[in-house]
């Protein structure tokens, strides 16, 4: 997509009229997504930490990995974390430099870390056997810490990845067994990574992570950087609460100074937002199938299900719901549910405008782990994706057909 090549823009706002004709044009369900968000986030964060004399944004690719959106991170000047091999295949295809991606695994194999090697990409190892092996394997390199802190944080537990009975990361009390590896295999450290959780509102977890990071990483000579991951929270409805972006960068880049002011060297701060960056840019549009009375419920079904928009169903996620065929219909309750053959609710007795069949509803902040976290459940096709870039929409992903379903499959005769 040359014409993707990143410029300076104005602010395009994706209006209610322009969504239905996206949807017009390219069917639902619909995924759509707004580069100008992107950007505006990417430089909302920039601005925020530009006291930090070498700050490094990676865009935490999990959250929406389509080549396209990993293209603009790329020409934004953004780097890359990377939790598997996989990923660090598509941001090597979108065009990042190896040593601007990061990869920190979590459980996988001795193998899939020397992948990791030959594409000479930066890496952060989080457990002691992994470490041990691969200590034994590349005597004298250097590769990053990824450091459990013991804290509880998240908007819930299945988002909680930094307390102590948590599988990431190394735990802090580990450290002596960490030296005795590093003396043993003459690996080196280059720098140290910590992660806690997503939806972090309370900015008190991220400063008691850095303590710790902070007072493990002086004991290390020579390191590169320092990771801090990410988790802030994004607004999901109206009044939402969200991270205190400046409140947190005054309070870091204040800490993170006086860091390298006792370390003796100025060494590079790193951030991984992916929800941040890129969940507020998306858009989910759905036709209504069909409007369904119970005896104590309106339900609203549509042409989608947990197959393509798994977040209220596994993390019990609220995302705003909004019929764009209708803005100025009676507000009334339905319960808006999907096709899939099993409970599957996007939202609980929502205050919508009135839905008929045929109508367009609107999901909001589907940019993040929406569509990365889509499957073919009850053989349904994954929707296509859509970019706004300067205005213009770009069709990035295509609807899938029987044919996708069919392409892996071995068919033998019985």
């Amino acid at each position: 997509m040359n014409e993707l090549k990143y410029m300076s823009s104005t602010v395009i706002t994706v209006h209610r009229e322009h969504l239905i004709q996206l949807a017009k044009k390219y069917g639902t369900p619909l995924y759509i997504y707004d580069s100008c968000k992107i950007r505006k986030q990417y430089i909302k964060m920039k601005n925020a930490f530009s006291g930090v004399q070498k700050l490094i944004i990676n865009y935490a690719c999990k959250a929406n990995t389509n080549l396209n959106i990993l293209k603009f991170f790329q020409n934004l000047g953004s780097g890359l974390d990377t939790v598997s091999i996989q990923e660090v295949e598509l941001g090597l295809k979108a065009g990042f430099h190896p040593k601007k991606i990061i990869f920190t695994p979590n459980c996988v194999s001795i193998q899939e870390v020397k992948k990791s090697v030959d594409f000479g990409v930066r890496i952060n190892l989080d457990n002691l056997s992994i470490l041990e092996q691969f200590g034994e394997l590349y005597p004298n390199y250097s590769v990053g810490i990824r450091i459990n802190p013991h804290i509880m944080a998240g908007g819930n537990s299945k988002i909680s990845v930094g307390h102590i009975d948590s599988k990431f990361g190394i735990s802090y009390y580990q450290i002596p067994h960490m030296k005795r590896i590093l003396r043993n295999t003459g690996l080196k450290i280059e720098g140290f990574h910590m992660h806690t959780g997503s939806d972090i509102s309370d900015i008190k977890y991220f400063l008691e992570g850095a303590k710790i990071l902070f007072q493990t990483a002086i004991d290390f000579p020579n390191i590169d950087y320092i990771d801090f991951g990410s988790g802030f929270k994004v607004p999901y409805k109206k009044n939402d609460i969200r991270t205190d972006l400046i409140g947190l960068s005054h309070s870091i880049t204040e800490k993170f100074k006086d860091f390298c002011k006792n370390y003796g060297n100025q060494i590079s701060l790193i951030f991984e937002p992916g929800k941040f960056l890129v969940s507020e840019c998306g858009y989910f549009l759905v036709h209504v199938n069909v409007i369904k009375h119970t005896t104590s419920t309106v339900f609203a079904g549509v042409d989608s299900g947990f197959n393509h928009f798994i977040r209220p169903m596994f993390y019990n996620s609220y995302h705003c719901i909004e019929n764009i065929s209708n803005p100025k219909g009676r507000l009334r309750y339905y319960t808006v549910v999907g096709y899939i053959c099993e409970s599957d609710t996007f939202g609980f007795n929502r205050k919508i405008q009135e839905i008929r069949e045929g109508d367009i509803l609107c999901i909001k902040n589907a940019g993040a782990y929406c569509f990365s976290m889509s499957s073919n459940y009850n053989s349904r096709y994954r929707p296509a994706e859509v970019l706004i870039f300067h205005g213009k929409d770009f069709l990035i992903r295509k609807r899938e057909t029987m044919q996708d379903l069919m392409k892996n499959i071995v068919e033998i005769h019985m």
